[in-house]
């Protein structure tokens, strides 16, 4: 029986930047244009955490099944380790997707824009089905095209729509800085399993691309969101700019990838990508709200 910090391990806290960072500029946006509200960016936030963590115990269980995870480089996983069964982390998934249904339930409610259930059922089939069911998406190399989509322009859009009630240029363009960093999150746990996935029949974006068009993209996700940044200094919401100052915290991040690590040591750069990730979203946040 798996223990309660092997339970936290299995949910991959590395990767919850990945939830944090799109409702806080959301928020960032909203405020932007004073309308604010506290109450429904904290279910936004739990309905991306939940989904976050729902989708990384769905993984576990479904690559752990597939014998995807029996060679392994990453990080702890449940089943593919024996810690714990298949039906136990799959329950823990669902238990997770309903934690996310019921926050985003409230969320539509609050809000009264009851098309967003809508959205919110697509979000969680998508995290089920990347890895789960008979024809996993994640296993046809568009894990990152659904990142971008949904923990990027719904994530960071729609957190704003709850508060302000329409969607703004500011929320978009956001939303596109913030998706391409969570592809470069999902893209280096991906190089970083490449070999592995290759043989365990896991197609994903890093094995289709290579190594070496795979690193590219990495650092060219890495560095689209600070151009974006850098536009701001244009707009009515010049302090968006403020991002730019994680720029060295990018820099570092990148470095081991451009210099061809790989396997383990390519698992302290899943950490930095996902404090990149979260650094630029706070400052941004943060410009945006002084906007």
């Amino acid at each position: 029986m798996a223990t309660p910090t092997q339970w936290v391990e299995g949910a991959r806290p590395r990767t919850l930047p990945a939830a944090v960072s799109p409702v806080l500029v959301g928020t960032g946006a909203a405020a932007a244009v004073d309308a604010t509200h506290l109450g429904r960016a904290i279910l936004a936030l739990v309905v991306a955490l939940a989904l976050q963590i729902g989708v990384n115990y769905a993984n576990d269980y479904s690559d752990g099944i597939r014998g995807t995870d029996d060679e392994r480089v990453g990080p702890f996983r449940l089943v593919g380790s024996g810690a714990a069964s298949a039906g136990a982390v799959r329950s823990a998934a669902f238990v997770s997707f309903a934690v996310a249904a019921v926050a985003g339930a409230g969320l539509v409610a609050w809000s009264g824009h009851w098309w967003l259930f809508a959205v919110g059922a697509a979000a969680i089939a998508a995290a089920w089905y990347y890895t789960g069911g008979r024809h996993p998406y994640g296993y046809r190399g568009l894990g990152e095209v659904s990142v971008f989509v949904f923990f990027g322009l719904v994530a960071v859009v729609g957190t704003t729509y709850v508060q302000a009630g329409h969607v703004t240029v500011t929320s978009v363009v956001a939303a596109v800085a913030i998706g391409c960093l969570a592809c470069a999150l999902m893209l280096v746990n991906n190089l970083r399993d490449v070999h592995t996935d290759a043989t365990g029949g896991k197609r994903t974006l890093a094995v289709f691309l290579g190594e070496r068009r795979s690193r590219l993209l990495y650092m060219l996700l890495l560095a689209v969101p600070f151009a974006l940044a850098a536009a701001f200094v244009t707009t009515e919401q010049p302090w968006g700019a403020l991002a730019l100052l994680c720029a060295p915290l990018a820099l570092a991040t990148a470095r081991p990838v451009a210099r061809g690590a790989t396997g383990a040591a390519l698992i302290p750069v899943l950490r930095l990508t996902g404090l990149t990730e979260l650094a630029f979203a706070v400052l941004m946040a943060v410009g945006l709200a002084i906007s």
